[in-house]
Parts: structure tokens; C-alpha cells; sequence
């Protein structure tokens, strides 16, 4: 126990607020724990009986935690959380206090979905929609000032069982691929494995700026990127910040978030400065990819409340600041059963490396063939600013597996399948202990990188939920390994060993899905000429990656599989439309405000300064084509073009008014951002020749300080 006036340690409070394993086998008798676990685990639905026994243990064990509410928390189509708090305490009829949560609101609840996006599935006065908890991942208490609330995941539908939510979809892409996997494994005659998990880590990338700074602008008040702003003289040229030292301010956020996070189960295994100043990273523990998309919404919404209270300002956005590294969510995703097996891990065991090698080529298989549904889930406004340069991949989707395993799969023929020992990289000092790397190196330029025992979705952006890149990772994997068990059990029908025959079904997969590896430099022109040689560039524009969606074979896979059901395609398609568009549409609305209200004047302010300081030279001799001259001209000429630039971006609001969304989107695209970018240009030069004094909005070099 802590001592009087220490914090206490992590190991005594982690986990303390979530309803998990532990508090269930501690609070129920054994046989509802046992029939609770089945039902988690698949075995069987829950009865009423069953579910008013763990409603009220959970309803017990929240109260004597300090919560007071209770609610149904869900993922709807926003990329946020969503919820609706109701008290356990109510008066009884004779005005007692009792406390009441049953069963029934367990299971079931019906928030307010009028307003949630839909994708025109449903209109604003059809306002009934249900909620349903998914025991699959724990209940936990998001502690208050004077008690806390007790948030139980869940899904979200509409009236007619329409999932308006980000969690059905993923709930059944992770069963596809379990379905796919157990059946793979028994035709290796893996029949002891019950359950195959997919694991997900997701990596955090964030900006942290001092708060009343950064609220002095609204372009990060009301966007969370800069739209103007000169690069400083030092912004990230050298490096210094990239691991360095972690400022002292940010180490206490830090610490503040990690200790929330603990009290929830939310493990942060690494934290650190990203490459950009004020950037940062945090890392958390892998864990089954339902629950971890659960917890990284946790972990973005525990960073906002703690940003607030240290006095920063919190950046989820993709690209903040230009000519600056922008901001990545990396997704490291892996298979693993129930006997703690990794499926993607190589071993010394030869039936174990066929294994690893069909699941392993299934993946290649299927981004070979659905590509274009990992572009469009990771296609929102922020990433195409992101994608492509600084670190971040582009959009063109290839495989990186390192040269050991390429050459391995292209030889297959040759091969024995004994996989090179991973050697030992001596480094030459003796007091330091030698190092086993990897079999490869990290491939910095490719959105999906195998990385020894996982593969890395490097593409989503740090404002995304993980959910639909997940979904759209985890049902192209499991296409792919329905086709590799397809070519297998055919064989095996005819008497063939399935490890042999697995070998063939291998090749096949690289065969025909080799065309989306690459080994090289994913920036360069040479690759993206390639690229679109191999059929890998389908779209340019993100409003064409997002109707990359609409495909026929993408619909019918997605429907194959019983990921998307009907429509829900289409809904889910105009939602991340209307979702880019809109972010585009207030970036145009700001930037005209910001040029109207804060950057025409100062640069008059400017002008007139200068107009006083030639007022003082009357009557001295200079020579013709003075300096000052033409930086009097300059400014002129600076706010001239703003002013008819400001006119082309009125105009261009005034035109988004009559269109629909999908011509909305392409107008801003093909008009608003080439003019924003040259809007930008000017505004940065302005600044530059502006007094500190004059200009309206903290620049970078003040914004990219955490200094008290």
C-alpha cells in the first residue's frame, strides 16, 4: 500500500475502474462466471436470468467504486465515442433511494440516433436507436470530480438493425477471419485451437502546443492544423527532438495520462518525442483488436481531459504544420490463438513455417487483390495532406517484407523452408550485449511492412479510429485465406498431405499477388510509374479513393464475407464523403475569416508604418529603386491578391450551398485547396515581412515552444 502523501504504484491501481475477469470471478458464483465467460467467448447467447445476476453484480461493484451513472458506450460513425448517462440512484415510490440497473439495460438501450450520421439511411426525425452491449470487451469507470460513470461497450443500430456504428462491421470482419483461420489450422491438424485472436497495437502520434498560444488561432481552434504560417529558421532540420529528453511539462501530462490510463487497463508500453517539435508518440500493449480500438478511443479521449487541465492544446490531426512531419496512427496487427501462438512468428519447426508462410501469403493475396479498400479506409481530409511525404507512406498500397522472405517466397521451388537463423550483429564492444535484429530492416516508405512477427499498417492517420482500417485489414486477410484453404482442401480431397500441398497453394498466392511487394523507396517517381504499371493506383483524389468503396468486387467481397450487409456500403461510403467535404468546407470558412479579420489589416498596418517611416526621409537624397521601394510594393501587391483571393473563396463557399455532396467534394478539391495552398504561400511571405508586433497570430516559431 502507498504510505500517507505517496502516489500510489502502477501494479496497485491498474485495472482498478475496469470491470474484467478478475472482479467477475470475484463478485459472481462460479457457474454464472462460467456461463459468462461461454457467452463472451462465443459459446452462447445470454438469458434474461443470467443477465440481471451480472447486471447487478456490475451495478454493485461500479457504486462501491464512486459511480454514480451509468451508459451505453458506443462508436458511432463520427471516428468518436458516443454516450448517454443515466443515474443508478432513483427515488422509489415512496421517495427512498434505490438503486436501480437491470438486466435489460444491460443488454439494451435506446440513445437518441437522429443525429448521428447515417449516410441517408435514415431521416433526422426518425430518431429511435438501440444500443447492445458486447460483453467481448470489459465495462470500466471514467472517473469525475464528484463520481464517475460506468461506460459499457457496445453497438449501435438503428430502428430497422442497421448498424450505424464503427464496431458492428468489426465485430464481423474479426469473426470472418476466426472462421477462416480455425478452419485453416484443422486441415493442418491444429485441432486443439479453439479461438484465433486478431491482435492489434496501435501507435499514437500527437502535438502538444501551449494552450493560450494556440487557441489565439483560429484555424487550430476550429480545425486542429495551421493554415498559414512561414516555417521557422529551425524546425525539424536537425533532428534534436527525436527521442531527445522529454520536456518537463510534457513529461507530467505524460505521467497524468499513463495513471488514467492504468486505472482503466489501458497498458502504454513506450512513450517518447516524435521526429517534429512538440511532437510525441505513445505505444500501448497489443491486445485482441475489438478491445484495442475500444482502448485507443479511450486513450485519445484520456489525452484530451489531460491536455486541458496541464494548459496544452492536444493535435490529433495529420499534418498541423507544413514542411513538418505529420501525424501517424501505425497499426501492428498479428494472429494469435488461444494456446498463445503467434501465426505470423517463423520457428525452427518445419510444419509451424508452412503454417506462418500461408498465413503470411493470404495477406499478400488479398492486398494484391483488394488494395483499393485499404486506400479508401485511411482516404479522409487529413491524411491527404499527410500521405506521401515526411515519413508517411504514400497512398499506393505494396508490401514490404524484407529481402529474406522475398527471396524466400520467390524460391520456393529450391527451398527446404528451413528459414535463415536470425544472426547475431555483433556491434564490437565488449561490455554491451550482442544483438539479435530482425530478419529485415524497416522499410520506412511502405504502408504495410512485415516487421518480423506482426505486419505495420503505417497509413492511418492519427485522428482516425482504428476500427474501419482494422475491418477493411481484417477482411481482405480473410479472403485470402479462404482462397489458400480453398486450394488446399482440393487437394487434400484427393488424398494429398496438406503441408505439401500447402506449399503449392503458397506459391500460387506469390504467383499471383506478387505484384503488390516492393522492396525499394516508396517516394520515388520510378516507383510510382511502376506502381501504376502493376495496376496499384486506382485513384488520385480522395474523394476518388473514397469511392473506391463502391467497386463491385470490393461490395461483393465485403458482403461475401458479412461484413456489409445491403446498403450498408453505400451509408458507409456518403458518410466518409460528407465527413471529408465538411472538414474541407470550415478550413474554407476560417481561412476567409483569418484573411479578413487578422492578415489584410496587419499588412495595412504594415503599409502605413512604412508610409510614417518615408514620411521621416522627405527632403534626403537616395538613388533610384531605393530597397524599401519595393518591399512597399511587395506588401501592396501581397494584399491586393489576398483580396481578390479572399472574392475566389467566397465564391467558391457561395457555389458549395447548391451542390450535392459528392460535387461539393470535388469542387473543393479541384478549386478550394490548390487556392488555400496559394493563399498560404502569400500570407507566409506577408509574414515574414511583417513586424512581430503587427502579425495577428502567434507564428510557428512562438507555437512550436512549450517553454513556460
Amino acid at each position: 500500500m502507498a504510505l500517507a502523501g505517496e502516489s500510489p504504484k502502477m501494479r496497485e491501481i491498474f485495472g482498478s475502474m475496469v470491470f474484467d475477469r478478475r472482479v467477475m470471478k470475484d463478485r459472481l458464483n462460479s457457474d454464472v462466471y462460467d456461463r459468462l465467460i461461454a457467452a463472451m467467448e462465443g459459446g452462447h447467447r445470454l438469458d434474461g436470468a443470467l443477465a440481471d445476476t451480472v447486471a447487478m453484480a456490475m451495478r454493485d461493484w461500479a457504486i462501491s467504486q464512486g459511480a454514480t451513472h451509468w451508459a451505453h458506450w458506443f462508436h458511432p460513425m463520427t471516428e468518436l465515442t458516443a454516450e448517454k448517462h443515466l443515474a443508478f440512484t432513483l427515488p422509489s415510490q415512496d421517495g427512498a433511494p434505490i438503486d436501480i440497473f437491470r438486466g435489460k439495460d444491460l443488454i439494451q438501450g435506446e440513445p437518441d440516433a437522429s443525429s448521428f450520421p447515417s449516410g441517408g439511411m435514415r431521416s433526422t426525425f426518425e430518431a429511435r436507436g438501440y444500443s447492445a452491449w458486447d460483453p467481448t470487451s470489459p465495462a470500466f469507470i471514467v472517473k469525475s470530480a464528484r463520481g464517475g460513470t460506468l461506460c459499457i461497450p457496445s453497438v449501435f443500430l438503428s430502428y430497422d438493425g442497421t448498424p450505424l456504428d464503427q464496431k458492428t462491421p468489426l465485430l464481423r470482419a474479426l469473426a470472418a477471419i476466426e472462421e477462416r483461420s480455425l478452419r485453416l489450422l484443422k486441415l493442418f491438424g491444429q485441432r486443439g485451437v479453439r479461438n484465433v485472436f486478431l491482435t492489434v497495437g496501435p501507435e499514437q502520434e500527437y502535438f502538444l502546443l501551449d494552450r493560450p498560444r494556440a487557441q489565439q488561432r483560429p484555424d487550430i481552434r476550429f480545425c486542429g492544423r495551421t493554415l498559414i504560417g512561414a516555417s521557422p529558421a529551425r524546425d525539424q532540420k536537425l533532428d534534436h527532438h527525436y527521442m531527445g529528453a522529454i520536456p518537463g511539462r510534457v513529461l507530467s501530462y505524460m505521467d497524468e495520462v499513463g495513471r488514467e490510463l492504468a486505472l482503466v487497463g489501458v497498458p502504454i508500453m513506450t512513450r517518447h518525442n516524435e521526429v517534429a517539435r512538440c511532437q510525441f508518440e505513445f505505444a500501448p500493449l497489443f491486445s485482441e483488436a475489438n478491445r484495442a480500438c475500444d482502448q485507443n478511443q479511450i486513450v485519445m479521449e484520456m489525452m484530451r481531459k489531460q491536455a486541458q487541465s496541464h494548459d496544452l492544446r492536444l493535435l490529433f490531426h495529420e499534418k498541423p504544420f507544413a514542411e513538418m512531419n505529420g501525424s501517424g496512427k501505425h497499426i501492428n496487427i498479428s494472429l494469435m490463438d488461444n494456446e498463445g501462438r503467434n501465426l505470423l512468428k517463423a520457428t525452427n519447426n518445419h510444419r509451424r513455417n508452412v503454417i506462418f508462410l500461408t498465413f503470411l501469403s493470404a495477406l499478400v493475396l488479398g492486398v494484391s487483390e483488394y488494395h483499393s479498400l485499404l486506400q479508401a479506409s485511411v482516404a479522409t481530409a487529413g491524411n491527404m495532406f499527410r500521405l506521401g511525404g515526411h515519413e508517411a507512406p504514400p497512398s499506393i498500397m505494396s508490401v514490404y517484407l524484407g529481402q529474406t522472405l522475398t527471396n524466400l517466397l520467390s524460391q520456393l521451388d529450391k527451398a527446404d523452408l528451413k528459414l535463415p537463423d536470425r544472426g547475431q550483429l555483433d556491434i564490437g564492444l565488449s561490455k554491451l550485449p550482442t544483438l539479435i535484429p530482425y530478419d529485415c530492416d524497416r522499410n520506412r516508405t511502405s504502408p504495410i511492412a512485415f516487421t518480423g512477427d506482426k505486419f505495420e499498417f503505417r497509413a492511418p492517420g492519427a485522428s482516425q479510429s482504428i476500427a474501419l482500417p482494422v475491418t477493411m485489414f481484417a477482411s481482405i486477410w480473410a479472403w485470402g485465406l479462404e482462397q489458400l484453404t480453398g486450394m488446399i482442401e482440393s487437394r487434400t480431397a484427393q488424398g494429398a498431405e496438406p503441408i505439401d500441398v500447402a506449399l503449392d497453394a503458397v506459391k500460387e498466392a506469390i504467383r499471383k499477388g506478387g505484384g503488390v511487394l516492393f522492396e525499394g523507396d516508396a517516394y520515388s517517381h520510378e516507383w510510382h510509374a511502376e506502381a501504376r504499371r502493376r495496376g496499384l493506383i486506382e485513384a488520385e483524389t480522395t474523394p476518388e479513393k473514397i469511392d473506391l468503396f463502391l467497386l463491385p468486387k470490393n461490395r461483393e467481397m465485403l458482403e461475401g464475407l458479412g461484413v456489409f450487409k445491403g446498403p450498408e456500403v453505400d451509408m458507409l461510403h456518403e458518410i466518409r464523403l460528407d465527413s471529408f467535404e465538411r472538414a474541407l468546407e470550415i478550413e474554407v470558412s476560417i481561412l476567409y475569416d483569418m484573411l479578413w479579420e487578422g492578415v489584410l489589416p496587419a499588412i495595412s498596418k504594415q503599409l502605413i508604418l512604412e508610409k510614417n517611416s518615408l514620411s521621416a526621409l522627405d527632403g534626403m537624397d537616395f538613388p533610384e529603386g531605393a530597397p524599401w521601394k519595393k518591399y512597399i510594393h511587395d506588401m501592396g501587391s501581397f494584399k491586393a491578391g489576398l483580396i481578390a483571393d479572399a472574392q475566389k473563396l467566397r465564391g467558391i463557399k457561395e457555389k458549395l450551398a447548391s451542390l450535392g455532396a459528392k460535387d461539393r467534394a470535388n469542387l473543393l478539391v479541384q478549386d478550394a485547396v490548390p487556392l488555400m495552398d496559394s493563399i498560404r504561400s502569400t500570407c507566409d511571405a506577408a509574414e515574414l515581412l511583417t513586424s512581430a508586433e503587427i502579425w495577428p497570430y502567434p507564428i510557428y516559431r512562438n507555437l512550436l515552444s512549450l517553454s513556460v
